[in-house]
């Protein structure tokens, strides 16, 4: 995301004039069930041996407590929900068991702002097993989605759904922009208890958009087992200071988990964004809102891993949490806080970086010719704590990259820090000589007293990688207990975040 991204929005208005709690879904005893089928006849009863031909014909006649089965076919549809369910009673659109309904936006047109599937103004709404797919355009300064929810819905569950081919081909210059699925919080009433699990998003061109986006006034989200792959920018966002509401104290998301996901191939040089950005992507982003926790996700090949950054003067992303993440392989940056270079001073405050595992990223400089580090801290970051990480960089790479004087308060300590080339850090530099001892980096930083340097975590495997540690690995301990609020109680896998009255480093614990 990047700050165009403010223009491409205001525009495609005026073309188009610490954790949420998830909801359930339990519905009590549905009072009917519409079957749907390619062979059916809007005409008929919509039982299983005479089925509707349309999924908008159904959703026109469930209410709540209704379910709507869609057998195998291929559906030409602009999917909307009326109605909303209630408390207990969801209307359920879901894939009939066993088959593959695809809602296919083959022939749609697209003007101004446009969805496969709309869920706006209607809460109790779960969107399950549906193929999404094929809905492009190449005008200008129009916007294909695949889902989107926006105008207060709540109490949303949308699961198991595969998104692809979601494509906005425009040039840069004309808003290239387009999303797999937006949560787009644009009314004075929150959008609540949004579920977006297991679903498997790949292969859309989002230009200067992003692939799973959660903006506005968004309170209360869970973002969790998703698959997002072979991607032009952004894989998950969650966003403040974007237009999204025009209330300022509405407009970011707030109170979110995103958690279990797995992001990979993310790469803005498959584009044409790519050549004046470079590998700006981020698998998972944090721009602008607040308490969000990102934890137990794994990202690789990305342009960058996970960012918790603000683009936005008047909107810093603030109390997040990044743990128990693995993150690896990206071309640029690992894990990295604060505002954009002499552009933004919102910047990152008051959050936490903790239990990560963060592996032989920086594969390419950055914009300015910099390697970007491991963790990377920009400008503004005030009172982050940045703790119990496992690094291992890359021969020449940089531990940690503090590229400015601005910010303060912030504590690097109790981290764990390997290379087979020469240990270094910068600090307060863009492109300075850095630090090639620890001590010489402690007494710069005047932090990460009790961090060590020249000890191998003992990865079980460096080639696949499997980042898991050894019986004998010295990350086994050493990290330090801040509360189960920060630390969390489990690690990547599930497993005890505490060996006996020890907590270890990175995100896997040693048992």
């Amino acid at each position: 995301m990047y700050s165009i991204r403010l223009c491409v929005i205001l525009l495609l208005a005026c073309a188009c004039s610490k954790s949420g709690s998830a909801p359930t879904g339990g519905n009590t005893p549905s009072s009917k069930t519409y079957y749907v089928s390619p062979t059916g006849s809007d005409a008929a009863a919509g039982t299983i041996n005479a089925p509707l031909r349309g999924i908008n014909t159904a959703l026109d006649k469930a209410v709540a407590g209704d379910t709507v089965m869609v057998k195998t076919g291929v559906y030409h549809e602009n999917v909307r929900f009326p109605k909303s369910g209630r408390l207990d009673k969801y209307i359920t659109l879901k894939a009939y068991p066993g088959d593959k309904p695809v809602i296919d936006g083959t022939g749609l047109g697209v003007t101004g702002k446009e969805a496969l599937v709309n869920i706006s103004k209607s809460s109790y709404i779960i969107f399950e097993g549906f193929d999404v797919c094929n809905f492009k355009s190449s005008s200008p300064w129009v916007s294909p989605n695949g889902i989107v929810a926006d105008a207060g819905a709540s109490n949303l569950i949308i699961r198991k759904n595969k998104i692809y081919n979601i494509e906005h081909n425009a040039a840069p210059a004309d808003g290239r922009s387009a999303h797999a699925i937006e949560i787009f919080g644009n009314t004075s009433t929150p959008m609540k208890n949004i579920l977006v699990e297991d679903n498997e998003i790949h292969d859309c061109n989002t230009g200067y958009s992003e692939n799973l986006t959660i903006n506005g006034y968004v309170d209360g989200f869970t973002i969790r087992g998703n698959k997002i792959y072979n991607a032009e920018n952004i894989g998950i966002d969650a966003a403040g200071g974007y237009a999204a509401n025009t209330v300022p104290e509405f407009n970011y998301a707030r109170n979110g988990v995103i958690t279990g996901n797995e992001l990979f191939n993310i790469d803005m040089t498959t584009g044409p964004v790519g050549p004046i950005h470079g590998h700006g992507a981020i698998g998972i982003y944090v721009d602008g809102a607040r308490n969000i926790t990102v934890e137990k996700n794994k990202i690789y090949n990305t342009d960058r891993g996970i960012g918790i950054v603000s683009e936005n003067d008047a909107f810093p992303t603030s109390n997040c949490i990044v743990r128990n993440n693995v993150v690896y392989n990206c071309w640029r940056t690992g894990i990295y806080l604060g505002g954009y270079l002499g552009y933004t001073s919102g910047g990152t405050r008051d959050c936490y970086v903790v239990n990560n595992t963060i592996f032989f990223n920086n594969r390419e400089n950055g914009a300015f010719g910099e390697n970007e580090g491991e963790i990377r801290l920009t400008e503004q970051c005030f009172n982050n704590i940045i703790r119990n990480n496992i690094v291992y960089a890359r021969p020449g790479g940089i531990f940690v990259h503090k590229y400015s004087n601005t910010g303060s308060g912030n504590i690097i300590n109790n981290n764990m820090y390997f290379t087979t080339g020469t240990p270094q850090w910068i600090w307060n530099s863009t492109n300075g000589t850095p630090y090639t001892t620890l001590a010489a980096w402690q007494n710069a930083s005047g932090t990460d007293e009790a961090s060590v340097s020249h000890l191998d975590p003992l990865f079980v495997n460096l080639q696949l990688p499997d980042l898991q540690l050894q019986s004998a690995s010295p990350a086994k301990t050493g990290g330090v207990f801040i509360s189960a609020d920060v630390n969390g109680t489990t690690d990547i896998l599930g497993k005890p975040r505490f060996n006996g009255t020890n907590i270890g480093l990175g995100a896997y614990q040693a048992q």
